[in-house]
């Protein structure tokens, strides 16, 4: 068999072990066989095969890494201030005082929230509206 064959069916195996795991990144290392395949059919010596599948195989997963990290950080930053997903966006809130880092505690249904100024200091008490839920913590501009 030559090595191109060799590259191609570790290729396919490696996809067919994609399909039983469901884990993406390994069709990003069969990216890196399919490159290997490609280097091999242009008549390149078996290390710089391996080096190709290593480097293409390598890079894809990495970029495919990075790529879900920017997407999740980017969905939890919209979350936050979608009020479809959060109800108590736009309610509002009575701030008695504010501390000197512009964070403070609130009443709010029934229980104390934390909660930090979303605005140029310095934070005036008053009432406040709810921009965004971050964890525990509710984001307050003031109305």
């Amino acid at each position: 068999m030559t090595d191109t064959t060799l590259w191609w069916m570790a290729a396919g195996v490696i996809v067919g072990l994609e399909l039983l795991t469901g884990t993406f990144y390994l069709l990003m290392l069969a990216l890196g066989a399919a490159a290997a395949a490609v280097a091999a059919n242009m008549g390149h010596p078996l290390p710089t095969q391996i080096l190709i599948a290593a480097v293409v195989g390598g890079v894809a997963a990495l970029g495919w890494h990075l790529k879900r990290q920017r997407s999740k950080d980017h969905a939890q930053s919209e979350g936050r201030a979608n009020p479809d997903l959060h109800l108590d966006l736009g309610q509002t809130v009575e701030v008695a005082q504010w501390s000197a880092d512009g964070r403070t505690r609130v009443h709010y249904r029934g229980a104390d929230w934390d909660a930090r100024y979303r605005g140029a200091p310095p934070a005036q008490p008053g009432p406040h509206r709810i921009q965004a839920v971050e964890g525990n913590t509710l984001v307050l501009a003031k109305i």
